[in-house]
């Protein structure tokens, strides 16, 4: 899989593996987020949208850490699953 080797894979760029470095980093016990990660993630997010980012990565790691605690597995539900682009509106280059 891509995401075992994300370090090095040509599935991901830059941005990308500092998003799946800090997430690793955050889901670490005890956290270790260094200063310089998050300068390196700072030149690419805004701060509304690192505060959303670490959020997102807070609450999935609840979820992982509460649904392990109490033996809860994969149901299926997304099995064959995806996540369909926006399209792409004409109008001023916006998206819908």
């Amino acid at each position: 899989m891509e995401l075992d080797d994300y370090e090095t894979s040509s599935a991901f760029n830059e941005v990308e593996r500092l998003v799946i470095r800090y997430a690793r980093r955050m889901t670490e016990t005890p956290v270790e987020v260094s200063d310089e990660l998050f300068a390196q993630l700072r030149r690419h997010f805004s701060e509304r949208q690192m505060v959303e980012l670490t959020s997102v990565i807070a609450w999935e790691n609840y979820r992982a850490r509460f649904n392990h605690a109490l033996g809860l597995e994969a149901q299926g539900f997304s099995a064959g699953a995806y996540c369909a682009l926006p399209v792409q509106s004409s109008m001023n280059g916006k998206r819908r």
